[in-house]
């Protein structure tokens, strides 16, 4: 039998503890499961419900810090220091796991040695609601080259993966390291472009891998100031894992120019959109500007930078109005060119 350690770091998430712990040890049969919670110092009682979780069940261990370390250093010390199952799992105290997530994974990587961690489909739900129904039987499974998964996350610039539904091979992790300090908002896609770098990547198809909470909390940026920072997270993430893995990629420049081209790409279109949505105020779209410029010097040839010029010529002021006629310069040039010569000449 496969034994998974799985990771719970806690932070003011004591009233989820329960809850959290349950679906792991309590609905995943077939697995062999220890369980470490970390609370970071919380100023609530969520040390001492730990505790008393740790009290009713000898499969769970709990330490608690004396003064706040922060999420890196917290979960760094659970998947590096601690884990020594033959996987190891990272769950957050408010989320948790789909009945029999960790039997489908560790069946994956059980079979395919070649495969570093699986990882399935997440369900998102919103803080205070039911949990969505999940889907608990797994139609298959498959295996990506790492590379070409890796070569997917540059060209897209973006991460495919959440993290409660994600699986890892202790070795591997051990061996790749855990999540890097110097990327608080993105060290989570940075480490998956590590793990792939250095084996292949499984998915389980059909089956709901993990539920994951939505609320205020949560460390994804929502706010505009907050989506530009995230784009430069991204960018420090894909020349973090070309610096760190640059000898295992031999197209690492082919790959930086694709993931710069697509975040200079995103940084356009958030500023275009500004004007159709009457944003430019609040929007920052010099700095958006600015950013698709450090991508890629030459930015201006990209569809999306004509798209922000002719909003800028028609005004901030009279584009919120034209914005139902606009067409994405990003699906199609031409149909965007079309609606440029009709607003010219009907001489607005």
């Amino acid at each position: 039998m496969s034994t998974v350690s799985v990771v719970i770091p806690c932070y003011k998430y004591g009233h989820f503890l329960a809850d959290c712990v349950k679906s792991v040890l309590d609905e995943q049969e077939g697995v062999d499961v220890r369980v470490l919670i970390i609370d970071d110092a919380s100023p609530d009682d969520s040390a001492d419900v730990a505790r008393a979780l740790a009290a009713a069940d000898p499969r769970i261990e709990v330490r608690v810090h004396e003064t706040n370390q922060g999420h890196i250093a917290t979960y760094n010390e659970g998947l590096l220091e601690w884990a020594d199952g033959d996987y190891v799992a990272l769950l957050s105290a408010d989320d948790r796991l789909v009945p029999g997530a960790l039997v489908r994974a560790a069946a994956l990587l059980d079979a395919h040695p070649e495969a570093g961690f699986a990882y399935g489909r997440p369900l998102r739900f919103q803080h205070g609601g039911p949990l969505p129904a999940a889907r608990t039987r797994s139609t298959g499974s498959v295996v990506y080259p790492g590379r070409w998964w890796l070569e997917r996350r540059f060209r897209e610039g973006t991460g495919c993966i959440t993290s409660p539904e994600v699986v890892v091979r202790t070795s591997l992790q051990r061996k790749v390291g855990g999540y890097d300090p110097e990327l608080p908002h993105a060290g989570d896609i940075e480490m998956w472009m590590r793990l792939a770098a250095h084996a292949d990547v499984g998915y389980v198809r059909g089956a709901d891998q993990a539920f994951y909470r939505v609320h205020g909390n949560n460390m994804s940026t929502t706010d505009f100031g907050g989506q530009l920072d995230d784009l430069r997270q991204r960018l420090v993430a894909f020349d973090s894992v070309l610096e760190k893995c640059g000898g295992l990629l031999p197209e690492a420049g082919r790959l930086s120019t694709a993931a710069r081209t697509r975040l200079a790409r995103y940084a356009l279109r958030r500023a275009y959109r500004a004007y159709d949505r009457g944003r430019t105020a609040v929007v920052p779209v010099e700095e958006l500007e600015a950013f698709a410029a450090e991508c890629l010097p030459r930015y201006t040839s990209l569809a999306e930078y004509g798209a922000l010029r002719r909003r800028r010529r028609i005004g901030a002021r009279v584009m919120p109005y034209l914005q139902p006629l606009v067409l994405s310069a990003v699906a199609d040039r031409g149909r965007e060119w079309l609606w440029w010569q009709s607003w010219k000449r009907r001489g607005i």
